[in-house]
């Protein structure tokens, strides 16, 4: 089985990427979606978390901007916070891809937004990277993520830069174009995949 993957800074197009993929009935990955599952109530990382930061959690409930005032712009705070995510995260990718393996899946997409960041290129076969112009990027992260520009700069300074990114990619699919543009691509992607 082809293992890729999928990844690229926040509003970069990720998510057009994964839907597509998801579309053609390629098994993927949401890291984030897998985050998201282990900070909901009842959530595997709770007790964890609420040990490290100590009001973070209450009735069993994550207090987001509690937690993210307390690792944005904070180096070791945030290195603590992924002690105890990133090993969850990887075991449930772990389980994803056995799961792909055994129903015979060709080729499977990991999407995570933090690859490099996290040595996740060791555990791919290829790397496709979606890329859009910084202006378009922060524009597309302002209208969705409703983010001020002090949070999307805390964002951005955690992830590797775009051009870094593209190149140690193995693919990029631009999506600064048009939707429409980024689609045609990666359909062509996927067709090679499955030929």
């Amino acid at each position: 089985m082809r293992v890729i993957g999928l990844t690229g800074g926040i509003g970069m197009g990720k998510s057009t990427a994964a839907a597509a993929f998801r579309r053609a009935h390629l098994p993927v990955f949401d890291a984030d979606a897998e985050v998201h599952k282990l900070q909901a109530k009842g959530g595997a990382a709770l007790p964890a978390i609420a040990a490290q930061f100590p009001g973070s959690v209450i009735d069993g409930v994550l207090q987001r901007p509690v937690l993210r005032q307390a690792v944005l712009g904070h180096p070791d705070a945030l290195r603590a916070l992924e002690r105890i995510l990133h090993p969850r995260v990887r075991a449930a990718e772990r389980r994803f891809l056995a799961q792909a393996r055994s129903s015979g899946a060709k080729v499977a997409v990991l999407d995570v937004p933090l690859l490099f960041e996290t040595g996740g290129e060791r555990r791919v076969d290829e790397i496709v990277v979606v890329s859009a112009p910084r202006a378009i990027q922060i524009a597309r992260v302002r209208r969705r993520q409703k983010m001020a520009p002090e949070q999307i700069a805390a964002v951005l300074a955690r992830q590797m830069p775009d051009a870094e990114k593209r190149r140690r990619a193995d693919r990029i699919i631009h999506t600064g174009l048009s939707r429409f543009h980024a689609l045609r691509q990666l359909k062509r992607l996927i067709q090679e995949w499955q030929s």
